[in-house]
This record gives structure tokens, sequence and C-alpha cells, in this order.
């Protein structure tokens, strides 16, 4: 079976990130958890021991998880500074100015990568989408659930 995957765009820094969370996660966190649940099964019946319970739910998170950073790091195109073109792209930090004059400024990174709140926005993002493919000068803008935002793309680097 042939599968269209989406590249999960990342930086070398969030690469390295996720290969130390898997590395935690397989070597230690995961080890300790099995270790956890048989320590809760030796004691007598372990289909209504609720600690077991929790502790199967827990180390199926921690397999999900590792299955999504895998799977993450194995479609991974790394995202390569530098912006020769002068247009926002994935890895671009870009200093916005909004309708009221305010500044802001935000990297645009890929989906596994966004952080808003520290200023990493995912290129699928209404906002991070928008920029894509503009320059300085460019005004771009956002359709929101309150209406339309308009932004003025003040600066790259």
């Amino acid at each position: 079976m042939i599968t269209l995957d989406k590249p999960v765009y990342l930086t070398e820094k969030g690469r390295t990130e996720l290969e130390a969370e898997l590395a935690y996660l397989q070597d230690n966190k995961r080890l300790e958890t099995i270790a956890r649940l048989q320590e809760a099964r030796g004691g007598g019946d372990w289909m209504d021991n609720t600690e077991h319970m929790l502790i199967e739910e827990e180390l199926a998170f921690i397999d999900a998880r590792i299955q999504e950073i895998s799977y993450m790091l194995d479609h991974a195109q790394l995202i390569e500074p530098g912006n020769e073109d002068n247009q926002v792209d994935v890895g671009e930090t870009v200093i916005i100015q909004t309708d009221d004059g305010g500044m802001e400024e935000y990297t645009i990174v890929g989906v596994a990568e966004a952080d808003p709140g520290r200023g990493f926005i995912s290129n699928e993002s209404p906002l991070g989408h928008a920029l894509l493919r503009h320059k300085v000068g460019d005004e771009v803008i956002v359709k929101a659930p309150i209406g339309e935002l308009h932004y003025r793309i003040v600066a790259l680097s």
C-alpha cells in the first residue's frame, strides 16, 4: 500500500529535542513504567487492581508518544536557515505590524515545534499559512472567527 505522507518540518534544535525525548522515553520512562506494572501485578488479583489499570494507561500513553515521535523523525524534513528569496518561509523569523500598530515577532515552524506562547507558530496555522511566500512590506489578511485580521510584514530574519 502506498501512502502519501506529509513531511514534518523540523529545525535542527527541534530534531535534537525530539531525539532526546525519544531516548528518554525508550531508555528510562518506559522501562520504569514496566517495572511498576510488574510490581502492581504482584499483589493478588490484578484484574481489579486500580493501580495496575492506571499504570497500563500510562504505558499506553508512553508507547503512543514513542510512536508519534518516531513517525515525526522518520518523516522529518530539516528546515535550513537562510532567506535567499526574501520571502517568508518555514524556519524564518518575521516581525509583523498589527492593525493597532503593535509589533509581533514569530518564527514559522512545523506543527511539531509550534508553541505560540513562545513565538513559534505553525506553517499550518491561519497566521503562519497566510504569511508564507510574502515579502517585507506585504499586507496579509487572516480570516478569523472575529473577522479579518490585517498584518503588514515589517522584517525578516
